[in-house]
C-alpha cells in the first residue's frame, strides 16, 4: 500500500493501482454488487477526457505538453488497456463524481508514469477536470458511450438477422401454410409471406436503434455544476461535441439547454423504451418459430430447427427450441432493465438526476445482452432452419378456413353452414359444396385454390377473401 492525500486527507492505496485518495474512499464505502460500471462507458469517459483536454489546448486554457500526456492517457483508456483500474461500484453516489474523479485519477497518475519524472505532472481536478464537473462530464459520457455501443454493436446485429429472415423469405416465398390468428387457423399465406413479415419487424428494430443513437446527439458537456457553465469557457461544450463527433463518425452537439441536459434524463428513458420495443419484437419473432417448429410429429412442425444440443435428460432423442428460449429470456430481461431506467428517469431533483451510474448499468447491459443475443440467434437458428412444405401443404388442405374465399359467391352464412357440417362430419369442403350443388366444380375450384388465396390480387372479382 502507498499512501496518497485529497482534499479529505490521507487514504492508503495498493501499489499498484493507478487510481488515487478519492476512488480508493470510494472503494471502501460502496462495496454493493461486485460489479464495475460497464467497460464501454468506462471507455466513453477516456473519449470524453480525451476530447475536453483538446477543446482546453485549443482554447489555450492548458498546456500542450499536459494536454498530450491527458489525451495520450485518455485514449489508452478508450481502448480499453486500463479498465481494471475502475474498480467503483456501479451503486455510488448518484452523479458517479467517484467514477469521474477514478478517471481523473488514473489520468494523473498514468502520465506520471509516462513522463518520468520525479514530481507530478498533472494535478487530476486543476489539469484533467479542467472546465468540467462530474455532472456534466457524467450525462455527457453515458450518451455518448451508449450511441456508441448501439452504433457498433446492437444496430449491426439487427441488420445481420433481417438479411437472414429476407433470405428465407425469398426461398420460401412459394410454400403455401395456413394462416393463423387468434391461435386458430385462418386463410392461407406462404411461408415467405410470413418470414418477410419478421424481416421487416427486425428492420424497423434497427430503425428503432437509429433513432435511439440520434436522441442522444445533445450533450450536457460545458453545463458544469448545475448547467451555468460556470468555470468553464462558453465554447468549450460545443468544441467538445465537435471532436467526439469526429473521433465516433456519430453527430454530437452541445445541448440547446444545459438546465435540461442536466437535470433530466428524459433521452435515456426514451432510449430504454426504443430497447424495450426492440426486444417485444424479437419476443415475438422467438415465439413464432418455435411455435412454428414445435413436434415433430404432434405439434405444428412447419420448420425444423437446427438441433444445438439434446433438449431432455431423460426423454432421448428430444430437441428443444433452445435459442428462441434464451432470446425470450433475454427480451425480458431487457424489458425489466428498461422499466428501471424509466423510473431512474424520474430522478431528477431540481438540476441533477441521482441515478446515472444505474441508467449506464442498465443501458450497457441491455445492449450488450441483445446484441449478441441476436447474433447467436441469426447464427444458430435462423440460418439453420429448414421449412417442411409437406407439412404445410397438409395442414392447408386439412384447414377449414378456406371456406372464407366461398363467402363472395355463396355467402357468409351459406358458407358458414358449409364450415360446420365439414368439421362435424369430418368430409371435406369441395364434397359439402357440390353435394349442396352451390357451385360448379370448375367455380369451386378456383375459388378453394389456397395459392391464390396468397396472391387476392390477382383473384377474380368477387374471390378474394374478407
Amino acid at each position: 500500500m502507498r499512501t496518497e492525500r485529497d482534499s479529505m486527507g490521507e487514504m492508503a492505496v495498493p501499489d499498484d493501482a493507478l487510481y488515487g485518495a478519492s476512488t480508493q474512499r470510494a472503494v471502501l464505502n460502496f462495496p454493493i454488487s461486485g460489479h464495475p460500471l460497464p467497460a464501454p462507458f468506462i471507455a466513453g469517459l477516456g473519449l470524453v477526457k480525451w476530447a475536453c483536454a483538446r477543446a482546453n489546448e485549443d482554447l489555450g486554457l492548458l498546456a500542450p505538453a499536459k494536454s498530450r500526456l491527458i489525451q495520450q492517457v485518455a485514449l489508452e483508456i478508450a481502448a480499453g488497456q486500463l479498465t481494471t483500474h475502475f474498480p467503483v461500484d456501479v451503486f455510488q453516489t448518484g452523479s458517479a463524481t467517484s467514477t469521474n474523479m477514478n478517471a481523473n485519477e488514473v489520468i494523473a497518475r498514468r502520465a506520471h508514469q509516462l513522463a518520468g519524472t520525479a514530481a507530478p505532472v498533472l494535478h487530476p481536478n486543476d489539469d484533467v477536470n479542467l472546465g468540467q464537473s462530474s455532472n456534466d462530464v457524467i450525462p455527457t459520457v453515458l450518451h455518448v458511450s451508449v450511441a456508441v455501443e448501439l452504433d457498433r454493436h446492437l444496430i449491426p446485429a439487427l441488420a445481420a438477422l433481417a438479411v437472414e429472415l429476407e433470405r428465407k423469405a425469398g426461398a420460401w416465398r412459394d410454400i403455401v401454410k395456413i394462416g393463423r390468428t387468434h391461435l386458430m387457423d385462418a386463410t392461407p399465406l406462404t411461408l415467405g409471406q410470413e418470414f418477410s413479415g419478421y424481416a421487416a419487424q427486425v428492420r424497423k428494430a434497427g430503425e428503432r436503434a437509429q433513432r435511439a443513437v440520434s436522441v442522444l446527439g445533445e450533450l450536457a458537456i460545458g453545463g458544469t455544476a448545475v448547467g451555468t457553465g460556470i468555470n468553464t469557457h462558453p465554447e468549450f461544450g460545443a468544441r467538445v461535441a465537435g471532436l467526439l463527433s469526429e473521433r465516433t463518425g456519430l453527430t454530437f452537439r452541445a445541448a440547446a439547454n444545459h438546465f435540461e441536459a442536466q437535470g433530466a434524463r428524459d433521452d435515456c428513458v426514451e432510449v430504454a423504451g426504443q430497447l424495450a420495443a426492440i426486444a417485444a419484437a424479437l419476443t415475438k419473432i422467438a415465439h413464432d418459430i418455435r411455435w412454428l417448429g414445435s413436434g415433430p410429429r404432434a405439434g405444428l412442425a412447419e420448420l425444423r430447427l437446427p438441433a444445438t444440443q439434446p433438449g431432455s435428460s431423460i426423454m432421448p432423442g428430444k430437441v428443444n427450441p433452445v435459442m428462441s428460449e434464451m432470446l425470450v429470456q433475454v427480451c425480458l430481461y431487457v424489458q425489466g432493465l428498461a422499466q428501471t431506467v424509466q423510473l431512474a428517469g424520474r430522478d431528477g431533483h431540481f438540476e441533477l438526476n441521482v441515478t446515472l451510474p444505474l441508467m449506464a448499468h442498465c443501458l450497457h447491459e441491455s445492449i450488450r445482452c441483445l446484441g449478441q443475443a441476436v447474433r447467436v440467434f441469426t447464427e444458430r437458428c435462423v440460418a439453420g432452419l429448414e421449412a417442411d412444405a409437406e407439412r404445410c401443404r397438409e395442414q392447408v388442405e386439412r384447414s377449414l378456413m378456406l371456406v372464407t374465399a366461398l363467402n363472395p359467391l355463396i355467402g357468409y352464412d351459406a358458407a358458414a353452414a358449409v364450415a360446420k357440417e365439414a368439421h362435424a362430419t369430418g368430409r371435406t369442403l369441395r364434397e359439402i359444396v357440390l353435394e349442396r350443388r352451390l357451385l360448379d366444380a370448375a367455380t369451386l375450384d378456383a375459388a378453394l385454390d389456397p395459392r391464390a388465396m396468397t396472391r387476392p390480387g390477382t383473384r377474380a372479382p368477387g374471390a378474394g377473401a374478407g
